[in-house]
């Protein structure tokens, strides 16, 4: 533009040369305009989140009086997980945590969309950043600042925003080859012109010269708008961001908007994940079971409440559902005292331990080894295969029936199984429904829990495709086998426990993250931040409406550069007609770029009714401005 403008002096045309660079430069600052509204300000959210806590220097141990509470004012990268912080009225929570003490309503519309404002009261969860409305609560961490909810928001959205994807990283690549085709071929117009074409060289009064046509050529074909065409993807990033959905960059949109499977993990993904204990039945190996009751010589105090004292001992601190249902229904109950000694987890299998505190049949002196999982994995412990048939014989033939939720405990070849009752999500089908009939998707659903509840759940849920019994490595193997006999990618969601491998081999991993692990977190390409899967569908239907408008969008670039640069070469077109054109070109990618912080439709005709609609309720909104005006009016006079 410098070098047409300074051209067009050096020709005599210096209104010319003038108009050039002011309507370049107020175009410009209008692309600045639009993109800075396509971005999700973290800017807003760094500025307007607490630097410091309120330290209560209390071990926690006890309730205490608001009115008497001693604090210090301390950093918010201080604070470390298991301390006590203050948070007033008005006040933003600085890191995650749950409520220890009070109640309060809070909105967290700013970080996850969601607009009603919550009521937290003692034990719930609270997320970073969420802003109390009333009250005052004493809030336990959690979480460090750098693992806090709003610390990954702004994060991931800054790395989603600079991570390119292909197409973008290609355009880059071609901009470079691009724009030394469009110099050379400018000079080969301006040099060669007056020899094929008999123009001048510098015009007159009936012919543009050929440097002219040269210097348009150069305006009219320049990259700006192939440049700015990829805008899509980080306005479609912030978009999701607002509505509480993380992308780790814009690749992620074109890999869910070529997927054409997804799988669902179960528990605490399709169900609530908080399970209830329901009952426990020893099965096998107590002496004298009759009707799912053993003789009260054998555990101590009975075999009911030793094994419950066993398997909370044993999933103290877990974050697996089944775990946690255990040590809660531990609480308040009269259990002997049962200590670990050693413990190994075995991500989709169970957990093995040794304990003390437990009578061993054989030497009292001995220490027990317990190990609880599920029940083909405890049966698969007992190296009698008649024992093992027998123990899953027991288990299908509980008196509790086959609908519960099964997990199975084994001390001393005592087995024992607990019973827990899971519940379904709310609009779940509403979810399922969406993308069966509107992505078209094949919808699965991939369970470690045996076949009578997770088809119970399949079908509360409308799901007909149901793989169950799976372990870690099976859910991976189906995983990859969808992946490569679907001929299209696979989206895989689960809570982030026991489903790691499956994410990452996943041509895209969502999670939800207020229960996702540290390693879930890691490898998945998606974190929805509201605790259910409704989000996503709209992040889907988004994505395949970002990829519509990246295709659109350069395909809008080529032909502005097309219409510009051809008539000017021609000689049809003044520069700053062909900067018009040019700059105008570049502005309508912008401005369908920033199509995509629209709500996300699924087909052609649910855009064109949505922008219908759009417009009905514009002209409807300024004909009822209009009217109360005119009434106003003549009421005065």
């Amino acid at each position: 533009m410098a070098l047409a403008a300074f051209a067009s002096i050096f020709m005599g045309n210096a209104l010319e040369g003038g108009l050039l660079l002011a309507m370049f430069n107020l175009a410009h600052i209008a692309e600045e305009y639009f993109t800075s509204k396509s971005m999700f300000d973290v800017r807003e959210l760094k500025e307007n989140h607490p630097e410091f806590a309120l330290l209560l220097e209390t071990s926690g141990e006890e309730s205490v009086q608001f009115s008497n509470l001693s604090y210090t004012k301390v950093p918010v990268h201080d604070l470390e997980v298991g301390s006590h912080i203050l948070v007033r009225a008005g006040e933003a929570v600085p890191v995650d945590g749950e409520v220890y003490q009070g109640s309060s309503t809070v909105t967290i519309e700013h970080l996850t969309g969601e607009t009603k404002p919550l009521e937290r009261t003692v034990g719930d969860a609270i997320p970073g950043g969420a802003r109390n409305l009333e009250g005052m609560m004493i809030v336990k961490v959690t979480k460090s600042w750098e693992d806090s909810t709003l610390n990954r928001i702004v994060q991931l959205t800054e790395e989603g925003q600079l991570n390119k994807p292909k197409l973008q990283r290609w355009l880059d690549e071609f901009g470079e080859y691009y724009s030394r085709v469009v110099v050379a071929l400018s000079l080969g117009v301006a040099l060669l012109g007056p020899l094929l074409f008999k123009w001048p060289f510098f015009g007159n009064s009936v012919c543009r010269g050929s440097i002219y046509r040269g210097l348009g050529l150069m305006v009219a074909a320049s990259p700006c708008a192939l440049a700015v065409a990829p805008l899509a993807y980080a306005t479609a990033i912030s978009s999701l961001a607002s509505k509480g959905i993380l992308l780790k960059g814009g690749h992620v949109l074109d890999a869910l908007s070529s997927c054409q499977s997804i799988a669902f993990d179960k528990t605490g993904t399709l169900t609530t994940g908080k399970l209830m204990c329901k009952a426990i039945e020893p099965i096998h190996g107590h002496l004298g079971v009759k009707n799912g009751h053993s003789n009260p010589s054998c555990c101590t105090p009975n075999c009911e409440s030793e094994a419950l004292a066993v398997a909370a001992a044993m999933e103290k601190g877990t974050t697996h559902p089944i775990g946690r249902a255990v040590v809660d229904h531990s609480v308040g109950k009269d259990l002997p005292v049962v200590a670990v000694e050693s413990f190994e987890c075995l991500p989709g299998r169970g957990v093995v331990a040794t304990l003390t505190g437990v009578k061993v049949r054989e030497n009292e002196n001995e220490l027990s080894e317990a190990s609880i999982g599920s029940v083909d994995y405890i049966s698969s412990l007992y190296r009698s295969n008649g024992e093992s048939e027998q123990i899953r014989a027991a288990a299908k033939s509980s008196a509790y029936g086959p609908e519960f939720v099964q997990a199975a405990l084994s001390v001393d070849k005592k087995v024992t199984l607990f019973h827990f009752e899971d519940e379904p999500r709310s609009g779940v089908c509403e979810v399922i429904s969406t993308l069966r009939e509107k992505a078209k998707l094949h919808i699965m659903m991939l369970t470690g829990d045996h076949e009578s509840s997770a088809h119970r759940v399949a079908k509360a849920v409308c799901i007909e495709e149901v793989h169950f019994s799976l372990k870690p490595e099976d859910k991976l193997n189906k995983v990859k086998a969808v992946s490569r006999e679907g001929g299209g990618g696979l989206i895989m969601v689960g809570d982030g426990i026991n489903d790691a491998p499956a994410l990452a081999a996943a041509t895209v991993g969502m999670v939800l993250a207020q229960r996702a692990s540290a390693t879930a977190v890691a490898v998945a390409d998606v974190l929805l931040l509201q605790d259910n899967i409704c989000g996503v569908p709209f992040c889907i239907a988004k994505a395949r409406q970002t990829t519509s408008l990246v295709k659109q969008s350069v395909a809008l670039a080529l032909t502005c550069i097309v219409f510009a640069a051809l008539p000017s070469v021609l000689g049809f077109l003044p520069l700053w007609l062909t900067v018009l054109l040019h700059e105008g070109g570049t502005l309508l990618v912008c401005l369908n770029s920033i199509r995509a912080l629209n709500a996300p439709t699924w087909s052609l005709v649910d855009d064109i009714r949505q922008l219908v609609d759009s417009l009905r309720n514009y002209f409807s909104s300024k004909f009822n401005s209009s009217s109360s005006n005119y009434v106003a009016n003549t009421v005065t006079l």
